[in-house]
């Protein structure tokens, strides 16, 4: 029995295919490579999933790692598909869920990709990898990469989450900060590849991270069951995921999983101060280009120009989808009402989702009765400047009743 059904690598621009038992980063015309599967003889299979299993790996089947023996796994996957009644009231959307990757290893799902990746890694014989970050990739894969006895080099803007920076250089991975943003990382690692021929495990510059990722859609489709979402939120940067997702509609579809009427629509989420993707998709265009002085709070998607950007275009407008930008007032406002009203603590980016469908309702492009899925990314805990908290601070044996009218 395989433990893969991975059959090559594929240019999704020219066509070209490549060997997925030897190392390639991009294809010679410049485009991230995709993995394709023989789903005609996966189809042959009586189990597709392993149920025995509960966690991404269960989709192994679907994964490019050929052989169990190098998996790398710190029990990733199979995060909870959460109803979010209240915040939904508020929203005027009834059927509100949230995915929420906050509760995987690393706090993130950039370990999804971590995981998936670092192990294709492992079983093509790399020792060293290099790859810039905005923080919560570098943390992932730097500690995968301790797990494999892979050796990475990873360059994140100075002002990253300082959390993520102390993940990775607990890790022991060589660390560096750049006074810019992951663009400026980005030609740095470039360099490095260059000079000392290190793997370039940079976003789409390695076709496996986009196969971790896309095992968000596959959990998502069954743990809806035949109640598939009409809209799937995701907060897009480099818009690995939102690919993945898109990646896996179809691969479902195609063996014959997907058990919906019709593909959610797929929403690229941005912030108002980096929103090249928003700003293609209302020009109608195909490609994004660079944005210039990014900036935002929700650092994660602080991504001026992605480089599958076409990829995440494409995704969009196949699933008559949309692209929406928020203001770092409106996703701090649904960060407090995500926390107050349903208990979650979840991370800026997260947050961009809930204020994205709430304008999306209030325009009428999400309709009465739809059920509507956010993505949440990473764990609130991780950007803790992103709140502000000014408690009365009382001295022991003061009355806390007193005392009570002026708690802020």
């Amino acid at each position: 029995m395989s433990f893969s059904f991975v059959s090559h690598l594929v240019c999704p621009k020219c066509s070209k295919t490549y060997d997925h038992n030897k190392l390639h980063q991009l294809c010679t015309c410049g485009s991230p490579l995709l993995v394709d599967y023989d789903l005609e003889r996966l189809k042959e299979e009586d189990v597709i999933i392993d149920q025995a299993r509960n966690d991404l790996w269960r989709y192994h089947k679907l994964l490019p790692v050929t052989s169990e023996e190098h998996v790398v796994s710190l029990g990733e996957g199979m995060t909870p598909l959460l109803p979010m009644p209240e915040l939904g009231a508020e929203l005027g959307i009834e059927s509100l869920f949230m995915k929420d990757e906050g509760l995987i290893p690393t706090g993130s799902f950039k370990a999804r990709g971590a995981a998936v990746g670092v192990s294709k890694a492992k079983e093509l014989g790399v020792a060293q990898l290099a790859m810039p970050t905005n923080g919560n990739a570098g943390a992932a894969w730097s500690l995968y990469c301790a797990r494999a006895g892979i050796k990475p080099t990873i360059v994140m803007p100075v002002d990253a989450p300082v959390i993520t920076r102390k993940e990775t250089a607990i890790s022991g991975a060589e660390l560096y900060l750049v006074n810019g943003l992951i663009s400026d990382a980005g030609k740095m690692v470039a360099n490095l590849v260059k000079e000392e021929g290190l793997y370039d495990a940079s976003t789409l510059k390695e076709p496996y991270r986009i196969e971790g990722k896309k095992t968000m859609g596959y959990e998502i489709l069954e743990q809806s069951g035949s109640e598939t979402p009409d809209v799937i939120l995701y907060p897009t940067g480099g818009g690995v995921g939102l690919i993945g997702i898109y990646k896996a509609l179809k691969e479902f579809k195609e063996l014959g999983l997907f058990k919906g009427n019709q593909f959610p629509r797929l929403v690229a989420v941005q912030a108002e101060g980096c929103a090249p993707i928003v700003k293609a998709w209302e020009e109608h265009k195909n490609e994004s280009e660079f944005w210039e002085d990014s900036k935002t709070a929700a650092f994660g998607i602080n991504v001026p120009k992605a480089i599958g950007d076409f990829l995440v275009l494409e995704a969009i407008y196949e699933t008559e989808g949309c692209a929406v930008a928020v203001s770092e007032e409106e996703i701090q406002q649904a960060l407090g009402h995500a926390a107050e009203l349903e208990g979650t603590f979840i991370c800026p980016e997260g947050a961009a989702t809930f204020a994205a469908a709430k304008k999306l309702r209030d325009k009428g492009w999400i309709q009465p009765g739809e059920r509507v899925l956010c993505l949440n990314t990473g764990q609130g805990i991780k950007y803790p400047d992103t709140v502000e908290v000014d408690p009365l601070v009382l001295q022991p044996g003061e009355d806390l009743q007193r005392n009570k009218e002026n708690v802020k």
